[in-house]
C-alpha cells in the first residue's frame, strides 16, 4: 500500500515564479535609464542560461557550495561583456543581481498555495539561498510552513541529498514526501531518492511555447496549475 503524502515541497524558479518577464522588467528598468538598449528577454536567457553550468562546478566538487546568490552574481559579471556592459559599475550590478530577490510569482500560485496548505505542511526546496526565498515569499504571499532546499542541504538539486535533508527536516520519511515542480529532471531526481512527485505544467517558462507543458518521466500527478494541484489532492 502507498503511503499517504504528508507534505509537500516546491521547486521555486519556473515553477512558482515567472523568473524571465521578471528579469527582463528588472534589468530594463535598472540599464535603461543609464542609458543602455538591449533585448531584455534575451538578457535574462543569458542570464539563466549559466545556472545550470554555475552549479555543475559545485555539484562535482570543482568549487565549494556557496549561495545561489553568489553563483548568480559570478554568472552577471559573465554574461555581461556579451551586451557590451563591461563598465557596469558595482553599486548596480549589486542591485541587479537582487533582482533575482523580486522576481513575480504566476497568477496561479498565492490562492493554490493556500489551498494546498489547509491540508499539507508547504516548504521550498529550492536551489535558491533562504534570504532569495524569504524576500520571494514576503513579494508574492507564499505562506510557508519551513524553508529548506539547496542551503540546507549544502548542495544543489538535483542532488539526492537536497531531497532527503527537506525530508528529514519534517521527520517523514521521503515516500510521505511530494516534490511539485515544472521541470521533468527534479521530479526525476526526486522520485529516485524515494519522494512522491507531481508536474505543473508551465509551457511559457523560457517564452511563448519553451517550457513544460507536459512531463516527460512518470509522475504520480500531473497538474496544470496550483489550482489544479489542490483539486487532485482533495485541499
Amino acid at each position: 500500500m502507498t503511503p499517504a503524502v504528508k507534505a509537500l515541497f516546491f521547486d521555486v524558479f519556473g515553477t512558482l515564479v515567472d523568473w524571465r518577464t521578471s528579469i527582463a522588467r528588472e534589468a530594463k528598468a535598472l540599464l535603461e535609464p543609464r542609458g543602455h538598449a538591449l533585448d531584455w528577454s534575451a538578457f535574462a536567457d543569458a542570464w539563466r542560461g549559466e545556472y545550470q553550468g554555475a552549479m555543475e562546478e559545485v555539484r562535482a566538487g570543482r568549487l565549494a557550495f556557496c549561495k545561489l546568490d553568489v553563483l548568480h552574481r559570478r554568472n552577471l559579471d559573465l554574461i555581461l561583456p556579451r551586451f557590451g556592459l563591461d563598465a557596469l559599475a558595482e553599486d548596480d550590478r549589486r542591485a541587479l543581481n537582487m533582482a533575482w530577490h523580486r522576481l513575480d510569482a504566476w497568477p496561479d500560485v498565492a490562492g493554490g498555495l493556500r489551498r494546498l496548505k489547509s491540508r499539507y505542511p508547504l516548504a521550498p526546496v529550492s536551489n535558491g539561498n533562504i534570504s532569495l526565498m524569504v524576500d520571494l515569499a514576503r513579494r508574492n504571499d507564499f505562506p510557508w510552513d519551513a524553508i529548506l532546499g539547496a542551503e540546507i542541504a549544502g548542495d544543489y538539486k538535483p542532488k539526492p541529498r537536497v531531497y532527503l535533508a527537506a525530508a528529514e527536516a519534517f521527520d517523514l520519511p521521503p515516500a510521505e514526501c511530494m516534490m511539485v515542480a515544472a521541470h521533468s529532471r527534479d521530479l526525476a531526481a526526486a522520485a529516485a531518492a524515494g519522494l512522491r512527485t507531481a508536474h505543473v505544467a508551465r509551457p511559457d517558462e523560457k517564452g511563448k511555447g519553451r517550457g513544460e507543458a507536459a512531463p516527460s518521466v512518470g509522475v504520480d500527478v500531473a497538474a496544470k496549475d496550483l489550482g489544479d494541484l489542490a483539486e487532485r489532492l482533495n485541499a
